[in-house]
């Protein structure tokens, strides 16, 4: 149990349980449910009561880019939980390596997992994976060998929280189901997996009056995600297939040096609030066929993320820069000619080209599809997240737009056809945007 020194903090019931949860024995513990439920807050509270406990302990807050941790932890969150939970331990940010520093010289660093060395070439006490939909199991097993600072006071620990998404992600299989997700074998110790469902109708005391109202008017999938907390089946009826399509051409170890063609491709949000959409930003690399082979496409990432113009921009740019690609292509049916003079104003150097959609979402859909249906589409890793999106769209009337989804198709169009309306190979499954 743990048991920090007093402040003014009254957790919720169900932050109450949480608590007890992740002050217990299990090694690794998952705290899900809907949005604003509290899941984060209390277990950063968590991390910061471990932190007091264990003088000279050292312990890391993770999401899958750093830019997600630096604008929803370190800017938000955790000096929230600072001001409201610990208002007597002052602390240091370290603006340059971002951790924080108590008086006990405990640390706690945040970071992204994108960041290799520089956040996991420490070892730490407690290691929490914040939004682990967006992250894969093998992100998250490379982590694990951090998660080895010998202390006295308190036992090492793996947090977790996210709001749960479709039942193949790692997660359910590994605290639900019980099972090794690297191979599918039973977990040799279940017993030290435990977790625990938190929704938003669980905090109201500290939600606005029109918040649940809010989830409520959501899609039937986004609100049994995002209001329940519920784990979702993919859609019987949708245009792609996980178990045929997607799951047996994933490849784990392709070199994006040896591709000749990569593109990021941006279908942006044209608002930016807590209701927005997200914007899709998906990077993308095609490998020639020779001799008469066939095209072969990889999907390298998922970088999509909610935020304003010049950060869905910065971020588009940075994963350019990274993948050296060729070039940015971003849908401008909404956004107009704002899409170009944002990136623009970052980077005037960047390869840019608008597309503007003039054919139904299904009817572009259909052709990226057919390439997936001939095994010539490889995902470089797991993204749930759009391969969700991917296999729970039916194209039927009044579906919302899928904007990771909407990202990918613009990605392989452009890779099969460089928007000529021809595809490579000569196929018959032409892209018209």
């Amino acid at each position: 149990m743990i048991t920090p020194p007093q402040s003014t903090f009254r957790p919720t019931p169900v932050q109450q349980q949480a608590k007890l949860l992740l002050g217990g024995d299990a090694l690794h513990t998952l705290l899900f449910g809907g949005s604003r439920s509290g899941k984060t807050f209390i277990n950063i509270w968590a991390i910061v009561a471990r932190a007091i406990l264990e003088p000279e302990s050292r312990h890391c807050i993770l999401r899958k880019f750093f830019a997600m941790a630096n604008k929803s932890i370190i800017n938000d969150t955790f000096p929230k939980v600072m001001k409201v939970c610990f208002p007597q331990v002052p602390y240091t940010l370290n603006k340059s390596l971002f951790y924080a520093k108590i008086p006990n010289n405990s640390e706690i660093w945040f970071g992204g997992l994108d960041e290799g060395d520089k956040i996991l070439g420490n070892e730490y006490a407690t290691m929490y994976f914040n939004e682990i939909s967006e992250l894969s199991y093998d992100q998250v097993e490379t982590a694990y060998s951090r998660n080895a600072q010998k202390c006295i006071r308190i036992r090492n620990r793996f947090f977790y929280d996210e709001n749960p998404v479709g039942k193949t992600h790692w997660s359910y299989k590994l605290f639900v189901e019980g099972l090794n997700p690297a191979d599918n074998t039973p977990l040799l110790h279940p017993e030290n997996y435990c977790s625990m469902r938190m929704n938003p109708i669980d905090n109201l005391a500290n939600l606005s009056d029109t918040y649940i109202a809010q989830l409520q008017s959501l899609s039937a999938r986004k609100r049994a995600r995002f209001l329940d907390g519920d784990w979702q089946d993919d859609s019987a009826n949708a245009l792609w297939k996980r178990s045929t399509m997607i799951n047996p051409y994933r490849v784990h170890n392709i070199n994006p040096d040896e591709l000749d063609r990569i593109v990021v491709a941006i279908d942006p949000a044209v608002t930016s609030t807590d209701q927005s959409d997200e914007t899709g930003i998906i990077a993308a690399g095609v490998k020639y066929g020779r001799n008469g082979a066939d095209d072969h496409f990889y999907v390298l990432d998922d970088f999509s993320l909610k935020g304003s113009p010049t950060e869905w921009a910065n971020t588009a740019i940075e994963v350019y820069d990274y993948y050296s690609a060729d070039r940015i292509i971003a849908e401008v049916n909404n956004g107009g000619d704002m899409v170009e003079t944002v990136i623009r104003n970052i980077d005037d150097q960047v390869a840019f080209s608008a597309v503007r959609a003039t054919r139904g979402k299904i009817l572009r859909a259909e052709p990226v599809a057919a390439l997936y249906e001939k095994g010539r589409v490889h995902h470089a890793g797991e993204f749930q997240l759009l391969e969700d999106q991917m296999c729970n769209f039916t194209g039927s009337d009044g579906e919302k737009s899928p904007d990771r989804l909407d990202a990918l198709v613009w990605a392989m169009a452009e890779l099969a056809d460089g928007g000529s309306g021809e595809a490579s190979d000569g196929g018959a499954a032409a892209f018209t945007y």
